[in-house]
């Protein structure tokens, strides 16, 4: 591990970067930490440049960690090896069934969450959050963690296989809160894919808030303010 600068993150955050994450410290000790996972094709420094956009109080001292997902074939892209949380044979609900890939990587990520505990911050105060396909995959992961964790967060995402996690969701799970943002012209994620993701939460009982942009498959200005002030309000 290794640290290193960024224009940006001068004097708020640290970034050391391995083979598995990028990790952004803040000066002293943590008190809390987000767990952001990159969408399809990206790798964890996609998301780095918006911590210093989120403009949060320094006295939040939160730590926030960009992991890489595995490189993998994605059919839906001829079989390209890319970084993927899992693979997607077509850009409909059904083509992003790939159960296995996704357990994979929900696992991985609850190691993460479990390696953030033995750091000394409590799952209270831990929030994962994701773009596209790592939305999908902090959704599946925070509602199954065994501890409730401070939040989720799903940026221009979909809920597979809803119906596996309404089976597995820990109950303490209908407490945390949810976070949706979503595009109104995104071509990639439609639209009706995240009203589907909303539904599916909300008649499983967890409280969710939802917003949308005029915007395509992309984070927004008005939307890094939301996300903001919902980080602000779970760590605050």
């Amino acid at each position: 591990m290794r640290p290193r600068t960024h224009p940006g993150l001068a004097m708020t955050h640290e970034m050391l970067e391995t083979e598995e994450a990028v990790t952004l410290d803040p000066p002293g000790a943590a008190r809390a930490s987000v767990i952001w996972l990159h969408g399809l094709g990206a790798d964890g420094y996609d998301f780095v440049p918006i911590v210093p956009e989120l403009r949060l109080p320094a006295a939040l001292a939160i730590r926030f960690v960009f992991p890489h997902a595995a490189v993998r074939p994605v059919t839906v892209n001829g079989g390209y090896r890319m970084r993927a949380w899992y693979d997607i044979t077509a850009l409909t609900p059904a083509g992003r069934d790939d159960a296995a890939g996704l357990d994979e990587s929900v696992a991985r990520v609850g190691a993460l969450v479990a390696a953030e505990r033995e750091r000394g911050i409590p799952a209270a105060r831990i929030v994962l959050a994701g773009f596209s396909q790592g939305g999908a995959v902090a959704l599946h992961a925070g509602l199954a963690a065994s501890e409730p964790l401070a939040g989720i967060a799903g940026l221009s995402t979909y809920l597979p296989r809803a119906a596996a996690l309404a089976a597995r969701a820990a109950p303490s799970s209908r407490a945390v809160p949810v976070l949706l943002c979503h595009g109104e012209s995104d071509p990639v994620v439609a639209l009706p894919m995240g009203v589907a993701a909303r539904e599916a939460l909300l008649a499983g009982g967890h409280p969710v808030e939802w917003h949308t942009y005029p915007m395509a498959h992309e984070v927004s200005a008005r939307e890094i303010v939301d996300v903001s002030r919902w980080l602000a309000a779970r760590l605050g």
